[in-house]
């Protein structure tokens, strides 16, 4: 396909009156364009330089219904939550996100000016969180709902991966970003953002943008602390994950990974909770078990974590690794086993509801 093959349009027209190349036309000048790019849109496929010889690879998918709702999200939303998602699982690695590859399938009817303000939060996203990531291909296609599908490459710049597995006793357990905060805006849209049916509404999720800030933005458009990834690596963290589905599901993935368990201190999780803006207010198991933060969850050997050595980045120390004891690998907190339900499900957590 050739991109000068376009269609006059205007910025009404929809995906099925313009069709796929004048529609791509108009949005691939918008995408960010990544320094790793050899090759980048307009071929078969892309070509992307690895100059460590080993690419981290993650994808992750956005439905409309379990995902996000429309009513809620504007489509700069999506562009910006797509990247960050992804951006994020890069960074758990330990690695630096050099590009991301896009994929989108979309009602006929979508304004094509709807595709721009989406690429419009793809090239947003990375330019805010991971300078020098951009967009190197992808796929535009026709669907009932809305559909989003990325996959981001990380470089690992000559050094090991951050895996699950490495947490140790002695470590300290240490969070950069949100916890309990997206939950909360989620809450928030769905007990104030619907009308009388309980069908999302959009004038009222708009006018809590507002009221709420803090909530709202970090479920809607997540600012992950994507560059803490590569300082704790170079910092010499032990393990770390992405908090996608709350911090105590989560950490019990290293938990188990490791075969250790991870003993939460609820007083530093709460305070860590609250410096990012979750209400006072709010139930304390929130900052637990609330998901799609996107923080970074990481460990420490004791020699470089406080008081020999301050942490990297935004890292706060939440609590201490400790020997797995007869109830086996797992997560405590105050020392007391936790076996609390919560994080982001979407099997178990959507209702079938669209909006």
């Amino acid at each position: 396909m050739t991109l000068r093959e376009t269609h006059a349009s205007g910025a009404d027209d929809s995906l099925g009156v313009v069709g796929e190349l004048a529609a791509l036309a108009r949005i691939i000048p918008i995408l960010p364009e990544s320094d790793s790019t050899v090759l980048g849109p307009g071929d078969d496929a892309a070509v992307i330089a690895a100059p460590d010889g080993r690419m981290v690879i993650t994808t992750d998918m956005m439905l409309h219904g379990p995902d996000f709702r429309r009513a809620w999200s504007t489509m700069h939303d999506l562009g910006w939550k797509a990247a960050a998602t992804n951006l994020s699982d890069i960074a758990a690695m330990g690695a630096r996100p050099t590009a991301l590859v896009v994929a989108l399938a979309a009602p006929a009817e979508t304004p094509v000016a709807d595709l721009e303000a989406f690429a419009e939060g793809l090239r947003d996203a990375c330019m805010a969180l991971a300078p020098g990531c951009g967009v190197v291909g992808g796929d535009l296609s026709v669907a009932s709902s809305l559909t989003i599908a990325v996959t981001a490459f990380g470089d690992l710049d000559d050094r090991d991966p951050v895996r699950r597995d490495g947490a140790r006793p002695g470590d300290v357990i240490a969070v950069s970003g949100s916890l309990g905060l997206a939950a909360e805006g989620l809450a928030t849209l769905f007990e104030h953002a619907v009308d009388a049916t309980g069908a999302p509404d959009a004038a009222r999720a708009a006018e809590l943008r507002q009221r709420h800030p803090a909530g709202l933005v970090a479920q809607l458009r997540p600012h992950p602390p994507i560059a803490d990834g590569v300082a704790a690596a170079i910092a010499g963290a032990s393990s770390m994950l992405d908090l996608s589905d709350g911090l105590a599901l989560d950490a019990r993935r290293i938990a188990r990974a490791s075969g250790v368990v991870l003993d939460l201190d609820i007083a530093l999780v709460r305070e860590v909770a609250l410096a990012h803006g979750l209400d006072p207010a709010a139930d304390p198991l929130l900052a637990l078990t609330g998901g799609e933060d996107h923080s970074l969850l990481a460990t420490f050997p004791p020699d470089v974590a406080p008081p020999v050595r301050a942490l990297p980045g935004g890292f706060h120390v939440i609590g201490r690794v400790v020997e797995a004891g007869r109830h086996g690998a797992g997560v405590q907190v105050d020392g007391q086993p936790f076996d609390e339900r919560g994080g982001w499900d979407p099997f178990a957590q959507w209702s079938g509801q669209a909006g």
